[in-house]
Formats: C-alpha cells, sequence, structure tokens
C-alpha cells in the first residue's frame, strides 16, 4: 500500500477553534472552486502560519456524502452516508452539510484568518450553514462545569482510533468525523446538586476523577458512550470545544468526534439517545439539545493535493 500523508486529524486538542459547515449551491462553477481549494488548503495553512508557527494552527476538510458523489464521483468510502436522525427519549438530529471545516490554533486570530480566506476563495458558491467559534475554558472543561476529553487516545493510539487502513485500502489514511452543536439548559444544569450531575457525567466535578465502575449510575454519560467489541474498547477521538454568546443566552458544546468508522460513533449516540438497554438513556441530554448533526469523510492530504479542477480528470 503506497503511503499517504493525513489530514491532521489527530494532532490535539488547542485553545481556539472555528467549526465551519457549508453547502454547496447549485452551480458547477461552484464545484470547480472547491476542488481547487483542496489543491490549495495546505498552502494557505502555511502562508497564515508561517507568521505564528507557534501557534500550532491546522485545518481538517471533509466531505458529506452527496457532496462526495458531486464533487469526485467514482468510487466511494465504504462507511460514508448521510448523518442518521435518531429518535429515542430525546432527538438527535440530521442537518444539512456538505463540508465541514476544522480549524484549530493556540489563538483566535490564525482561525479566523484561515476561515476568511477559504470564503473568499469559495463563499461566493456555498451557503454557511453553520459556524462556531469555539474556545477552551477554565481549567480545560466545559461549559457544564466538568473537564472535557480525559479519555482521549493520544499518539499512535490515537492514529490507530482514527485513520483507516486496510480495511478500505482505496481511503487508507483518511478518516470519518461526526458534528452535534448541542445547547445546555445552565439554569436547569445549575439547580441539579453536584453529587447528581457527578452521577449523570460520570466523574467527580472538582477533581475529575472517575467514579469507581461498580459504583457509577447505569445512564452515566461515559458508561453509555463507552463501545466495546470482542472484549476490546473501540476508541474515538474527541476535540469538543465549549462555545457561546452571552447577550442571547446561549451557553454549549460543539461535538466533534473522529474514528476511522462512523458505527464507532453512531454507537455511542444510540446508546445516548435510545438508551442501552433502551429508555436508559445519557441523563445529560435533558439539559444539553442537539440542534445540528452531520457526517463527514476526511480524505488524506494526499487526495486533496491531488484533485483535479476538474472532475472529468479525477481518478477518484
Amino acid at each position: 500500500m503506497p503511503s499517504v500523508m493525513t489530514q491532521p486529524v489527530a494532532d490535539g486538542l488547542t485553545h481556539s477553534a472555528i467549526f465551519l459547515v457549508v453547502t454547496l449551491k447549485p452551480d458547477a462553477q461552484g464545484d470547480e472552486a472547491v476542488r481547487t481549494l483542496c489543491n490549495n488548503l495546505a498552502g494557505i495553512l502555511r502562508a497564515v502560519g508561517f507568521r505564528k508557527p507557534d501557534r500550532r494552527l491546522s485545518c481538517v476538510m471533509g466531505f458529506g456524502s452527496d457532496a462526495w458523489d458531486r464533487l469526485f464521483g467514482g468510487a466511494r468510502p465504504a462507511g460514508l452516508h448521510p448523518f442518521r436522525e435518531i429518535k429515542g427519549v430525546h432527538h438527535a438530529v440530521s442537518t444539512p452539510g456538505d463540508i465541514l471545516f476544522h480549524i484549530r490554533a493556540t489563538h483566535m486570530d490564525l482561525c479566523f484568518e484561515v476561515a476568511a480566506e477559504i470564503m473568499s476563495r469559495i463563499g461566493d458558491f456555498v451557503a454557511a450553514e453553520d459556524e462556531v467559534h469555539g474556545f477552551k475554558y477554565f481549567d480545560e472543561r466545559d461549559l457544564l462545569g466538568f473537564v472535557d476529553g480525559t479519555e482521549n487516545p493520544v499518539d499512535q493510539a490515537a492514529l490507530d482510533a482514527t485513520i483507516i487502513g486496510s480495511e478500505d485500502p482505496a481511503f487508507a489514511g483518511g478518516s470519518y468525523v461526526i458534528v452535534q452543536k448541542y445547547l445546555h439548559d445552565m439554569k436547569a444544569w445549575n439547580a441539579v446538586p453536584v453529587e447528581q450531575q457527578e452521577n449523570i457525567i460520570g466523574r467527580k466535578k472538582l477533581s475529575d476523577v472517575e467514579i469507581d465502575d461498580a459504583a457509577k449510575a447505569s445512564y452515566a454519560h461515559n458508561v453509555l458512550t463507552s463501545i466495546e467489541e470482542n472484549g476490546e474498547e473501540l476508541e474515538i477521538l474527541r476535540d469538543n470545544m465549549p462555545f457561546g454568546n452571552a447577550g442571547k443566552g446561549e451557553f454549549g458544546t460543539y461535538f466533534i468526534g473522529y474514528a476511522r468508522s462512523p458505527s464507532r460513533i453512531e454507537r455511542m449516540l444510540e446508546n445516548m439517545f435510545i438508551g442501552n438497554p433502551p429508555g436508559n438513556y445519557d441523563r445529560l441530554l435533558d439539559f444539553s439539545r442537539a440542534v445540528t448533526g452531520s457526517l463527514f469523510f476526511v480524505p488524506s492530504a494526499t487526495f486533496l493535493e491531488n484533485v483535479p479542477a476538474h472532475k472529468g480528470d479525477a481518478g477518484a
């Protein structure tokens, strides 16, 4: 199998991020602009990041199922499909999304510069469905007050969890990503005693120490999102970020999960929204409402750099 360069899926958490989801307008000229951007994205990042190389600027570009067929045609990644809504005790909605840009850096100015540069090239041909500016909160916590991302795999384990290998050789080096925007009812959450909040999350709030398995509630968030197969845990990489608008009273968490198969994340979401067993759902959803949901395939960096401007010339 020839070696490929991956996109920076597992580059690690930063203190700032922009999550930009767009949909394509029905314009063939726009398709050409997007394919050209695929070629140029690495150059944009080099140009913007060169001024502050220590700020860890990166961008991941992913494509929805319909957009993949429209832009590239031909072969399809084995696990690519539209996000499947889940109707359980609570509702995981499916919302439009053709292209995702996950832009990360230690400072927001670099993220914003890259987002602006991207939109200057394709803005006439796409509609922005959602743009969220995420930030790291005190002590790496979310706005609910708990540390987020404690159990993320690191180093080689992160690559093993997120990067496609021999199971889909035509798309080796790629990954899948699911995003959901959650809005929190902070007034209701803050009225819950801390001990019960800890039962809902499965961790101590102040120390971030995980509650002993024997003492955890069956509906705890970290119980329902722990997936095993043949006795082995199926890991994903989360890069969630808090976001908010104090003037509008909007407080939320942007969930973004990368995995080498979308089924890993989908099983977690089914456990959360439907319950395991059904009805034993994630009580965090009583306070956090999903308002978006989209699935994307993240091709390798090698694939992006070799996308031709005209679809008819594509080898994909």
